[in-house]
C-alpha cells in the first residue's frame, strides 16, 4: 500500500487532550471527533487538512489518557498516515486497532518540513519527500499488522 500526501508538522509530546479536546469525548461519532481534531494545538487543521494528508511529528505523540478517540478523529479527518520520531505506546496500539497507518522514524520526523509532499510504501517502510528529493527507511509492519490497517482496524479482520 502507498499513501501520498500533504504534510501537517507538530513538535514533541503531542497528547490527546490537544488531539481531540476532552470537551468532546461525549461522543463518539467519527466525523464529530473529526470536526475538532487537533484544534487546541492548530486551530486551522480541520480547514486545511486534505484527504489523504499525513502527520509528522516529533517525540511520544499521543501521549496522555489512553482514548481510541485521538487515532478516531485523526484518521476521521482524512489523514492516511502518522509519521513521528516515537509514539507512546497506548496510542500506537489504538491506532494500530482503529486501522490508522503510523511509522517511527526519527530522521523523517526531524527532517520533514509542513507543507512537502510525501509518499509512503508501507510494504518496503520507505519514505520519499518527493518536495526535497530525500528518503527515508522505516521499519515497515509485518504482514499482518499491514492487513489490519489496510482493512480498516483489527475488528474488521475478525
Amino acid at each position: 500500500m502507498v499513501v501520498q500526501g500533504s504534510v501537517h508538522k507538530y513538535g514533541d509530546n503531542v497528547d490527546t487532550d490537544v488531539i481531540i479536546p476532552a470537551r468532546y469525548l461525549n461522543t463518539s461519532d467519527h466525523d464529530e471527533l473529526a470536526s475538532h481534531c487537533m484544534e487546541d494545538i492548530d486551530s486551522d487543521f480541520v480547514n486545511r487538512v486534505k484527504t489523504g494528508d499525513i502527520i509528522v511529528a516529533g517525540k511520544n505523540f499521543g501521549c496522555g489518557s489512553s482514548r481510541e478517540h485521538a487515532p478516531i478523529a485523526i484518521k476521521a479527518s482524512g489523514i492516511s498516515c502518522v509519521i513521528a520520531s516515537t509514539f507512546a505506546r497506548i496510542f500506537y496500539r489504538n491506532a494500530i486497532n482503529i486501522g490508522l497507518a503510523i511509522l517511527e522514524c526519527d530522521e523523517a520526523a526531524r527532517d520533514i518540513s509542513a507543507g512537502d509532499q510525501i509518499r509512503v510504501d508501507f510494504d518496503t517502510g520507505v519514505i520519499q519527500n518527493l518536495t526535497t528529493g530525500k528518503e527515508y527507511q522505516a521499519e515497515p509492519f509485518p504482514p499482518f499488522i499491514q492487513n489490519i490497517i489496510a482493512k480498516g482496524g483489527l475488528m474488521n479482520t475478525i
